[in-house]
């Protein structure tokens, strides 16, 4: 008898019955707000078996492509095959311990008491009503960090971190301007309604009113954040690659890239007359979370040589060192991330996160120490190590003996196949050759960095010994590399908190060459040399040292 399925869960599949109605049986959380009429568009759920099982698709999912339906418009036709879907927006495990973290510096955020009222930089917001708290989003494309801080004591409250549900429009920046081009505001009303579900969830376990939360600080790559203010991301996806306020900032029409908006006229469930800032960007793809990422890390500060790599979606790679910043953006992919790997999945309860082959065999350790649904990141790139290493996989990124996949875990399914290996080279070489280009660039080498910063969404799971082993990171010793974990919802809390950081940031990025990558000469070269599992930089370094 076919089945249900959600995620490993499974019940008898019923003709007749909507996936919401199935999503019920099955305890599953299915986000509404027009009682299932498809109004709202906020039930979209992902069909990975046995859509043609389901009846045709209604008007109101024409906004939908292949693969994604709304669970309320959906309903089961014929009962010959499993049918299998997910959630857009689970929730994802937080890196670092958020609410542990004291505050750093001194506390000057724009939100300040003064007697009974509240005011942002000085203006008049509202009389005082409780506590004053703000919040820190960072919007990535693959998942989103919410937390929300005491602005008075510098202590965050809460932390929330869930898939971004924007995921039907494309897995990548290009495919989401793609989208939205020809749906517009649709992704901005996804990722708008996820994000006042994940506030009204904090407000109720903290006891807290809206009216109370006076600011949110948004960071993200400049497509996500300008998705998010509603603005033409068009540009974005073009030659040359400029958010329209990167090209305002240029032509002089304003002051920088960071933008101040009134949160009602966002839609957003804070106080609706407190404030949205959004973050400045770096320069073309180098978006907000690269600029709160050198502010996490004080990375302008650091002295000598420092690389720091936010691995992501789009990977972006600063180096600084002789006095020069240099940024670039590499366009990596979701692989690393679980996109477009068959088995891939971002960092949920059920991930495997971490790999040893051993006496002919996968041991493997989940998030959570649940049943084994998927790969994450730090899981595939255990992997591709172990992989290697153990004689299953060449040094081309390629199943050994003309296999068609690795297996992983045979007794449930979980594999590796020759498509999934090519998207993880791909990723993987787009990031080597980022940083080897950066580091070329100020004829250094390896040997030349004092320290790496590793952030990301898996940098506290992700094993630098098999990273280094594949060519993902460049071979330093081990202490040198110092895992920062969610970087950039760190430097969005502390821009939250303090004025003059943002001050200093907009100093900062003053500085910061970007450097464009595939305007290099020898970039398909670097590019292709980087597919290899194995450690490349060493030779190149050397000798882009000496002709220096």
């Amino acid at each position: 008898m076919p089945d249900i399925v959600h995620e490993g869960a499974r019940r008898p599949l019923a003709v007749g019955r909507s996936l919401f109605d199935e999503a019920d049986a099955l305890a599953v959380a299915v986000p509404t707000s027009c009682r299932r009429s498809g109004r709202c568009h906020e039930c979209v759920v992902s069909v990975e078996e046995g859509e043609a099982s389901l009846s045709p698709r209604t008007p109101a999912e024409s906004f939908l492509p292949a693969g994604f339906r709304l669970a309320c418009q959906a309903t089961v036709t014929r009962a010959d095959r499993d049918v299998a879907f997910s959630v857009l927006r689970r929730r994802l495990r937080i890196l670092g311990a958020a609410e542990d973290e004291p505050p750093t510096g001194p506390l000057d955020p724009a939100v300040r008491r003064d007697g009974d009222a509240v005011r942002y930089e000085g203006e008049w917001l509202d009389a005082v009503r409780g506590r004053l708290v703000g919040a820190a989003l960072d919007l990535g494309t693959t998942s989103v960090v919410l937390e929300l801080v005491d602005l008075e004591t510098g202590r965050t409250l809460r932390a929330a971190a869930f898939e971004n549900p924007q995921r039907f429009g494309g897995s990548d920046v290009l495919s989401r301007i793609s989208y939205d081009a020809d749906h517009p505001g649709e992704l901005r009303r996804a990722l708008r309604r996820a994000l006042n579900h994940e506030l009204q969830e904090a407000y109720r376990a903290l006891g807290l009113d809206r009216h109370e939360v006076y600011e949110l600080v948004v960071v993200g790559n400049p497509t996500m954040r300008d998705l998010f203010l509603g603005l033409d991301v068009g540009p974005i996806g073009r030659y040359p690659y400029r958010s329209v306020t990167e090209e305002s900032a240029r032509a002089g029409s304003v002051a920088g890239t960071a933008v101040t908006r009134l949160a009602h006229e966002l839609g957003i469930l804070i106080h609706p007359r407190g404030r949205v800032w959004a973050a400045p960007l770096v320069a073309s793809h180098v978006g907000a979370d690269t600029a709160a990422d050198l502010v996490a890390t004080d990375f302008a500060a650091q002295p000598g040589v420092s690389l720091l790599v936010d691995i992501g979606t789009n990977t972006e790679v600063v180096l600084g060192a002789r006095g020069r910043l240099l940024a670039a953006s590499c366009p990596a992919g979701p692989a690393f991330e679980g996109g477009g790997v068959r088995h891939g999945m971002a960092g949920a309860d059920g991930a495997i996160e971490a790999a040893t082959w051993r006496d002919g065999r996968f041991e493997v350790r989940t998030i959570g120490g649940a049943a084994p649904e998927g790969i994450c990141g730090s899981g595939l790139v255990d992997l591709l190590a172990e992989g290697r290493r153990a004689g299953l996989l060449s040094d081309v990124s390629t199943v050994a003996g003309g296999r068609p996949t690795m297996p992983v875990l045979p007794d449930r399914g979980i594999d590796l196949s020759g498509g999934d290996l090519g998207h993880l080279a791909q990723a993987k070489a787009a990031n080597a050759s980022g940083q080897r280009i950066l580091l070329r660039r100020l004829g250094l080498a390896p040997a030349d960095l004092d320290r790496v910063f590793l952030a990301g969404a898996f940098a506290n799971s992700l094993d630098p010994v098999r990273a280094i082993a594949i060519g993902l990171l460049p071979p330093v010793p081990l202490e040198r590399v110092r895992r920062v974990g969610n970087a950039s919802v760190r430097g969005a809390r502390r821009l939250l908190l303090s004025t003059s950081r943002r001050a200093e940031l907009t100093a900062i990025l003053r500085r910061v060459e970007h450097v464009e990558l595939e305007a290099e000469p020898d970039y398909f070269e670097v590019f292709v040399d980087g597919l290899r599992l194995e450690p490349l930089w060493e030779p190149e370094g050397r000798q882009a040292r000496e002709a220096s």
